[in-house]
């Protein structure tokens, strides 16, 4: 593996991370996005898509202490923990049946939805800024490491 593909890469998911967390915010301010844009399961997004195959693979630098992978892990999971009070203030349809539910586009918007969804929101931008910081140090690791050692991954 190139380094310069594993930070292209590395590169790349945070740019999708950070447009995911875009989404989430243009939601917010009425902007109609649809559900599957802003996936609820961790897994399912294109930075966790990433994470969860190549990243893995950084687990073997030299330089790459377990806590900076495991850091990322949690920020990323209590983010999407996060966005799931965010997605159901939108899009879950209390009181309807199974089909219907996975049939029905965002629910009514009002003011108060509107309100606590910025306040989640600011919880989730509070999480986003945190895993940010463990992908700069990740990148930084990565940049101070030998192609050769790269390489070896």
């Amino acid at each position: 593996m190139e380094k310069e593909i594993v930070l292209k890469q590395l590169r790349a998911a945070k740019a999708a991370h950070i447009n995911w967390v875009q989404k989430a915010k243009l939601l917010i301010e009425g902007i109609e996005i649809d559900k599957s844009a802003i996936p609820v399961n961790s897994t399912e997004c294109k930075f966790g898509e990433w994470f969860y195959s190549d990243a893995q693979k950084l687990n073997g630098l030299r330089n790459n202490s377990l806590d900076c992978m495991e850091n990322i892990e949690l920020y990323h999971a209590r983010l999407h923990d996060s966005y799931l009070k965010i997605f159901k203030l939108y899009y879950l349809v209390e009181n309807k049946g199974f089909f219907s539910k996975l049939f029905t586009g965002k629910k009514k918007v009002t003011q108060e939805t509107t309100q606590l969804g910025r306040e989640y929101f600011e919880e989730l931008d509070y999480i986003s800024k945190d895993l940010l910081a463990e992908i700069a140090r990740l990148e930084r690791r990565v940049i101070a490491i030998s192609d050769e050692e790269v390489a070896k991954l």
